[in-house]
């Protein structure tokens, strides 16, 4: 039987629109093993009764892109996924899935793909890179598309700090948060994102986070899908005020990510009373980096 871990992931990190993304310690485990005939799929925590157990299962349809591409052919497979990531919240619930099946093939087949050759195959599925580059290597990574090639460039981040992760209870599909965006963007809003972006890198390469503020702004996606997030500004203005060194929107959303010194203590419980009257119920819970990526074994 083969064990895969893989890490829940936050992407854009405000300017850095389908290209940056941080692999965060929260998970989907996949326990697969071949059996004698058919599929069998059990699924166990978030999205349990939504996730179908059929051959249009994500995980399952990610393994056979696999073992279409090196020719494996099991008599029949059966798993259990135990899922602790929440669904269409931004936190790359579908990545996670993409890559727990790809690389749950890929070691039932015997380890026949390198690296780059899944997260070839990944983003070729999830469409772009920002989910399933950080899913795979962890840390903080910086990808994109050179014809039909990954390039990508994995960064530790800054010393320090930590994140806190804001989780309606309401989901938003990534299709939905991708219509709201505009065919066309300004010149002097496109600007502003590279030169935030640039700085965004930079502080994480060089280990400083006192530009964060700054650099986790956007005016490519946020603008357009505030609207379909209630009390968007309410939550930017408690993050700020309690402290957050920057507040971004994780992925297309709903989840709003604040970046914290380490010593914030107080973050999580002010943030907590801030939201308690809003209609919504919103989850606050500090998380830390993934700093390892997916993780497989055999038991």
């Amino acid at each position: 039987m083969v064990r895969v871990k893989v890490p829940a992931t936050t992407a854009n990190i405000g300017p850095g629109f389908d290209c940056l993304g941080i692999a965060i310690d929260i998970y989907n485990t996949i326990e697969v093993e071949e059996c004698d005939e058919g599929l069998y799929i059990e699924v166990v925590g978030q999205g349990c009764h939504e996730v179908p157990r059929d051959h249009t299962n994500l995980v399952y349809s990610s393994m056979q892109k696999v073992f279409d591409e090196v020719c494996y052919r099991p008599k029949g497979i059966r798993m259990t996924l135990t899922n602790d990531i929440p669904v269409a919240r931004g936190l790359g619930s579908s990545a996670a899935c993409i890559v727990g099946g790809m690389v749950a093939a890929n070691a039932l087949s015997g380890f026949r793909l390198g690296l780059h050759e899944l997260m070839k195959l990944a983003v070729q599925v999830d469409g772009h890179p920002d989910n399933v580059v950080p899913a795979l290597v962890g840390g903080m990574a910086a990808a994109c598309l050179e014809g039909d090639e990954v390039l990508y460039v994995k960064m530790d981040p800054p010393p320090g700090i930590k994140l806190a992760v804001m989780i309606p209870d309401f989901e938003l599909s990534t299709a939905k948060a991708r219509q709201v965006l505009p065919d066309a963007i300004p010149l002097k809003d496109v600007v502003f994102n590279i030169s935030r972006t640039a700085i965004l890198v930079a502080s994480f390469l060089t280990g400083r986070s006192e530009m964060l503020a700054v650099a986790t702004q956007d005016r490519l996606h946020q603008p357009y899908r505030k609207a379909l997030i209630p009390h968007w500004d309410d939550i930017f203005f408690y993050a700020g005020k309690w402290g957050a060194k920057g507040v971004f929107l994780s992925g297309a959303g709903p989840t709003i990510v604040a970046i914290l010194d380490e010593g914030n203590v107080t973050f999580i419980d002010k943030m907590k009373e801030a939201v308690s009257a809003f209609q919504e119920r919103w989850e606050i819970r500090m998380v830390d980096f993934c700093r390892s990526g997916v993780e497989v074994s055999h038991i």
